[in-house]
């Protein structure tokens, strides 16, 4: 399948069960898209970005796509599907 190239990052914190899930409903979508999935642990990267966690820390799992909020708590898995065409 042909698509523009867009970037997914999750959102992900240790322990966080719903990150687990997340990342496992993500990776065949990123592998049919052909596209890399990353993972950011908010709590590791507050080090260097401490914006980061207090933005997103409370809503975890969170995905961006091209760096902006798509979905949070559950995959929208259908509109990023839809949005990963575009």
């Amino acid at each position: 399948m042909t698509t523009a190239a867009h970037t997914l990052t999750l959102l992900t914190r240790a322990g966080c069960g719903s990150c687990v899930t997340a990342r496992e409903q993500l990776l065949p979508l990123c592998e049919e898209f052909g596209i890399p999935l990353e993972t950011v642990d908010v709590d590791e990267a507050a080090a260097v970005d401490p914006e980061l966690r207090a933005e997103y820390g409370d809503r975890l799992p969170v995905v961006l796509l091209d760096g902006r909020e798509h979905s949070y708590w559950e995959v929208d898995e259908v509109r990023l599907r839809s949005d990963l065409t575009i």
